[in-house]
């Protein structure tokens, strides 16, 4: 039994986790709760996830997010979708109730309102903080930093694994633009014999590189997750040059509850497992 968050705002998150998972409640249950109350917490919206999420250049909120179960074939997934703070348990019901994997745009929101979600007017997905940065993008083309995609890893009490993740994107993107997070591999990956990997940071350098599912592999051969992760990353930058590298960070969880990350920037994350009575705090720093 574990959990494992990206970035330091991820803490409640993983608290949140540990308590479910503690609780026995199945993994794709923990993950999709605890998403959900950080998608849907304004105050965390500066931080590119759900509600209070920077804008598209329209000023729009597209959201994007994913959920993956270590059992074969079950993934779900939507990108581009407005009006929904909880995206993430849209992605559920797609994995549970859609003949698809993933629906995009009017698409995923025509499928959100038949799974009964109620879809709020554009404004009530921004706060006053993420309408300022617009204006100032449309007056000053003030852009604002931030790749912080909240991907989250449990491991429960049955051995079930299950990893999702969530972002608003990068903000003022262009209407449409998804990244890395929805995509497996990519932004996600789970495999019940190995483990699981979740990624942030530049997603449109990231999903050409498919390092969640080179993670798991990596694993699989027998890699620790940290080990696994810092060897992607590896491999990453010597494609692209050490001094060129993109903003990625990783993270990993095996069967085992051992967790991992590495990094091209300074990477806070936040894990918990059997090893350790409450929630622990970790910097990786670039390798």
């Amino acid at each position: 039994m574990a959990a494992i968050g990206t970035w330091a705002f991820s803490q409640p998150a993983v608290e949140k986790m540990r308590s479910l998972v503690l609780a026995g409640h199945h993994a794709t249950d923990v993950v999709e709760t605890a998403m959900a109350e950080v998608e849907n917490d304004k105050e965390t919206g500066h931080h590119v996830v759900g509600r209070g999420g920077f804008p598209n250049n329209r000023g729009l909120v597209e959201c994007d997010a994913a959920i993956m179960e270590g059992s074969p074939g079950r993934f779900g997934a939507v990108a581009a979708l407005q009006g929904i703070a909880e995206p993430c348990r849209v992605a559920r019901r797609v994995m549970d109730r859609s003949p698809h994997s993933l629906l995009v745009g009017v698409g995923a929101v025509m499928f959100a309102v038949e799974q009964g979600f109620t879809v709020e007017p554009n404004d009530n997905m921004l706060t006053p903080q993420s309408a300022l940065a617009y204006q100032e993008f449309l007056e000053k083309k003030k852009s604002a930093s931030g790749h912080d995609t909240l991907g989250l890893i449990a491991l429960d009490l049955k051995g079930n694994i299950t990893v999702a993740v969530s972002t608003s994107g990068a903000p003022f993107k262009s209407p449409g633009r998804v990244g890395d997070s929805p995509l497996p591999g990519c932004g996600l990956y789970a495999d019940h014999r190995v483990g699981a990997a979740a990624a942030t940071g530049d997603g449109d350098k990231i999903m050409c590189f498919c390092p969640s599912f080179h993670i798991v592999q990596l694993m699989k051969q027998g890699l620790s997750p940290r080990e696994a992760c810092c060897a992607v990353l590896a491999d990453i930058m010597m494609k692209t040059g050490q001094d060129k590298c993109f903003e990625i960070g990783l993270i990993a969880l095996n069967m085992k509850g051992e967790v991992g990350a590495a990094s091209s920037v300074d990477f806070p994350y936040t894990f918990w497992n059997k090893s350790t009575d409450s929630v622990m705090k970790c910097v990786e720093t670039p390798v």
